[in-house]
């Protein structure tokens, strides 16, 4: 996934920020609590495709990771 690409998204649900889990392959959103699947570099912005995200994954600090 493009860095530039991460910059304009936003969570369709709370227009917040994403924040991109390489390990998971996932963006997450903390304001809605959910994470999007990311697949084949291409992220699955539809919330029923979401899964929800527990309060500490949502509180975890984490920095955005490269998008390489």
């Amino acid at each position: 996934m493009d860095t530039k690409l991460l910059e304009l998204l936003v969570c369709p649900v709370t227009k917040g920020p994403l924040i991109f889990d390489r390990d998971k392959q996932e963006l997450l959103s903390r304001s809605a609590r959910l994470a999007y699947p990311v697949r084949d570099g291409i992220p699955i912005l539809l919330e029923h495709e979401a899964r929800p995200i527990s309060e500490e994954e949502a509180a975890r600090p984490s920095a955005p990771a490269p998008l390489a």
